[in-house]
């Protein structure tokens, strides 16, 4: 292959020379005023233009035989396609972000309105029917949906332990309200807490809702989350630089038609896709990754619906909350024998008042509301367009040859081919790397793989590993739990294999906080659900273990 290649452009080069060996009338009269125009039309100085061909020994890119270009204006013309292209590419980036933002406030934008209409249907409905039992623990309940709003933000708390600490402080004060003839001490209110579990004092409710909102919790801020990093990696990738080989190539491809007097000449299909197939060679190597979490992403969809989805489960959180505190009131007295068999008998309050005096005992019963379409429609959208975006990082060089650079609309005797006017021979490398190996437009050294591209590739990997664990109803974040954390908790209750994992508050502390947080979370939002938020030694023994692999993996693009 790479023999044929440099055969052909010996051959374009021996003909080019031959044509001015003889004194090619057409080589050597040609004006250079389209090439004056185009020039200055650019902002450049007409002076450096001569008024007819030159003999071209001093060009460093374009081919050296008769020219229009002096060295100043192949200097100049360099930089300019050099610029435009980086142009191309940042407005390529910025409309797939500008898509990937619109679906992801859309679809954010309709979680977080999920649970404020379900606090805001709280707070309207449970003073009415379940009077001093909700007024007097109103913080309680507006610090719960607070911290669901930052888990599901991403802020660094685990859900399972959020709700179990929520069910044991409302128990306690619920508990002290319903009995005010009893003296209850803290060593009394721990007793109570030990029995809970056994006594299930708030029925299913507790069990239903840390299953269901865990699931559907994950789901829902897993899919935004992979909305974000999509985005993010497009950003950051668009911030890589050009290769000098390619700005050399690009300015082949583009403007030494001009200096070689044949401005008309455009590039020809498959010499624009080796030029752009070479200086985009990293980034296509984006593409198997890239797949992946869009495919993902996609997947994830389906955990929205039904009455464990996603949209069911947040807009309902206050249902099970008053099914929980029904239950307490339905079951007071056998509770409370239990508790006394259990803890013993506590002392009587002499200032306390009658168990039943002014005691509202209301039940409430809400009806779920129906779904209004909204979330259908906007998860339609986004997974059309996932799928209009999954080829984007191996079509880019089509797409910018296409849109951008002028090519011929075929390969024939009449487009640029980077010697001149003519058909283009080599074949079309593939895409990636490894496959510009023999690429006869721009040198690459596959060898060395652009690392921060490498970055964004394993950020991919991470999120896709996340959202794969989402669809199980598992957060990703907290399976690697420390050796305390596993054989540790309250026993039994855990969704599938999960038990295995939990970790204690202290460990998922240890983790850095929002790693990919949502928009409009701080990090100082995210530090307040976690007294310790500095990494402890084992993350930066990751962090070494993560750059050793990295470089064992470099001879492999070899």
């Amino acid at each position: 292959m790479e023999l044929r290649a440099r055969g052909w452009w010996l051959l374009c080069a021996a003909a080019a020379l031959v044509a001015c060996a003889r004194g090619d009338p057409a080589s050597k009269s040609r004006s250079c005023s389209e090439v004056r125009q185009i020039y200055g039309a650019k902002g450049f100085s007409l002076s450096d233009v001569p008024q007819a061909e030159i003999s071209g020994e001093h060009l460093r890119i374009c081919p050296q035989g008769y020219t229009c270009c002096t060295s100043e204006m192949e200097e100049n013309l360099a930089n300019h396609s050099r610029m435009e292209l980086e142009t191309a590419l940042h407005d390529s980036s910025r409309a797939l972000q500008a898509t990937l933002a619109t679906q992801l406030h859309g679809i954010d934008d309709h979680f977080q309105r999920l649970l404020n209409d379900s606090e805001r249907t709280l707070q309207d409905a449970f003073p009415g029917a379940f009077g001093d039992l909700y007024t007097q623990n109103t913080r309680a309940f507006r610090d719960l949906y607070a911290e669901l709003r930052l888990y599901y933000r991403g802020a660094n708390l685990h859900l399972e332990e959020t709700l179990a600490e929520f069910w044991a402080r409302l128990l306690e004060r619920l508990f002290k309200q319903l009995h005010p003839q009893l003296l209850l001490p803290d060593d009394y209110l721990d007793c109570l807490g030990k029995q809970a579990e056994a006594l299930r004092p708030f029925g299913d409710a507790p069990r239903e809702l840390r299953l269901r909102a865990t699931r559907a919790f994950v789901a829902a801020r897993s899919f935004v989350q992979g909305l974000g990093v999509a985005s993010d990696v497009v950003r950051k990738v668009a911030q890589v630089p050009l290769a000098p080989e390619c700005s050399r190539a690009v300015m082949k491809l583009v403007y030494c038609a001009h200096c070689r007097g044949v401005p008309g000449a455009r590039p020809c299909p498959d010499y624009c896709r080796n030029v752009l197939k070479g200086c985009l060679a990293n980034q296509a190597d984006l593409d198997a990754e890239w797949r992946n979490l869009l495919d993902s992403m996609v997947l994830i969809t389906d955990k929205f619906w039904g009455p464990s989805g996603a949209e069911n489960v947040i807009g309902s959180v206050h249902m099970w909350l008053a099914e929980a505190i029904n239950a307490l009131q339905d079951n007071k007295d056998t509770l409370t024998a239990k508790v006394i068999q259990g803890c013993g008998n506590p002392k009587v309050n002499p200032h306390g008042s009658g168990p039943e005096e002014k005691r509202r005992r209301g039940k409430l019963a809400l009806q779920e509301k129906s779904s209004t379409g909204t979330l259908e429609k906007l998860v339609s959208e986004a997974k059309a367009q996932l799928r209009d975006i999954q080829d984007y990082w191996i079509s880019l060089p089509g797409t910018l040859c296409s849109e951008k650079m002028a090519m011929s609309p075929a390969s024939d005797d009449r487009c640029w081919n980077g010697i001149s006017k003519g058909r283009y021979l080599p074949e079309v490398m593939g895409d990636g790397l490894a496959n510009q190996i023999n690429n006869p437009e721009v040198e690459v050294d596959i060898t060395k793989p652009d690392m921060t591209i490498r970055q964004q590739i394993m950020q991919l990997k991470i999120m896709t590993n996340r959202l794969r664990g989402a669809y199980g109803g598992n957060d990703v974040d907290f399976q690697d739990a420390s050796d305390d954390g596993s054989g540790s908790g309250s026993g039994g209750g855990c969704p599938d294999d999960a038990c295995g994992r939990r970790v204690s508050k202290k460990s998922s502390s240890s983790r850095t906080p929002l790693t990919h947080a949502l928009p409009g979370l701080s990090e100082q939002e995210g530090q307040k659900t976690s007294a310790a938020t500095r990494p402890e030694p084992h993350y930066f023994f990751l962090l070494f273990l993560f750059t050793l692999v990295l470089a064992a993996a470099r001879p492999r693009w070899r």
